[in-house]
């Protein structure tokens, strides 16, 4: 079998794998947290009302372009609208074809906008860096909630290394953009250390890498870097609000499970979405087994009716509309984009 086509057979195999690995853990914690009753589940599932999803289509429509906002702040020349629309583009890209695919897709969309490769793949990757800071940092603020509602930490220290690593990332990316030396030694290491897991890693070429990386981003970081913070920071919180009205509109009353246990249980299982397929199963299992802890058995069935919708919503409809995107980007610049 030629390397070309092995290779891509042999990621997609690592991601069922990843999958069938999430689904077990996920059954062995739900059985730690009780038997489920599917009926239950699906009579939570048909209290929606008719508006309730267009409802939850506005707010997952608000948290995707709060999580394309990097691209607008960190990318001279492109808006808010450019930014989503190649966001979604990206994310649909990620589904259907092995990386670096959505990078390929995003620097043709910058390209046919005016944008060069090479402010765009800094851009790209300052935008996935923000992201990654604010996934592990998030437990920083479950603990602070713990302090002020109460609640027991207990395996929650573990979310301490969460926090070592983004704290990591800001120190790396802080390294680069103080000088080319520092960028350069930097990418060597990194590339070095990589070479131990993966074959073919050019260490010279990591640093070259770092160099160029700080060249076309040191201009933007100081305006970009605290802005797309934000930018995900609302939309962390805007996801936040999806989960909550997904609760609600199956029948889970603030009773059993409030705005802080919620905002708890999401904010410690949030850096697991970096797995595969954002994590499903397991996340979804620990936010549960959290809520039943907070509220009870009673809560079980109508929270993982509340999961499933969320899923649905999280993970269902960004690609579609990246159908839309890229439909919409073809028809208008996609023809003016430049071979990558």
């Amino acid at each position: 079998m030629p390397a070309g086509h092995a290779e891509p057979r042999r990621r997609w195999l690592r991601r069922l794998i990843a999958v069938a690995v999430a689904v077990v853990i996920a059954v062995v914690i739900m059985n730690r947290v009780g038997q489920v009753d599917w009926s239950a589940v699906a009579d939570a599932l048909g209290r929606l009302s008719w508006w309730q999803p267009l409802i939850l289509l506005a707010v997952v429509a608000l948290r995707q372009v709060l999580n394309a906002s990097p691209l607008h702040f960190y990318i001279e020349g492109v808006s808010l609208r450019r930014a989503t629309q190649n966001d979604l583009g990206a994310i649909l890209m990620s589904m259907v074809a092995p990386a670096p695919a959505n990078y390929a897709l995003r620097v043709a969309m910058f390209s046919s906008w005016g944008v060069s490769a090479a402010r765009g793949i800094a851009g790209s990757t300052m935008n996935t860096l923000t992201l990654m800071i604010a996934r592990f940092a998030v437990p920083l603020i479950g603990f602070a909630l713990l302090v002020v509602v109460g609640g027991e930490i207990s395996y929650r220290w573990a979310d301490l290394f969460s926090l070592l690593i983004a704290a990591a990332l800001v120190a790396a990316v802080v390294l680069i953009l103080r000088s080319n030396g520092l960028a350069r030694t930097l990418g060597t290491r990194a590339g070095q250390f990589a070479g131990r897991f993966r074959r073919g890693v050019d260490p010279e070429r990591w640093a070259q890498s770092c160099v160029d990386f700080r060249a076309h981003i040191s201009t933007r970081f100081r305006y970009g870097f605290p802005r797309s913070l934000a930018g995900i920071c609302a939309m962390l919180a805007d996801d936040l609000v999806l989960l909550v009205l997904c609760l609600r509109f199956v029948g889970v009353p603030a009773s059993q499970a409030g705005l802080a246990d919620v905002a708890v249980a999401y904010l410690f299982a949030f850096p697991l979405t970096i797995l595969p397929f954002s994590g499903i199963g397991i996340v979804d299992s620990i936010i549960i087994a959290a809520l039943v802890q907070s509220g009870g058995h009673a809560v079980e069935a109508p929270a993982l009716a509340a999961l499933v919708l969320w899923r649905i919503f999280t993970l269902g409809v960004p690609p579609l509309a990246g159908l839309g995107a890229i439909g919409l980007w073809r028809r208008t610049s996609g023809k003016q984009a430049q071979p990558t």
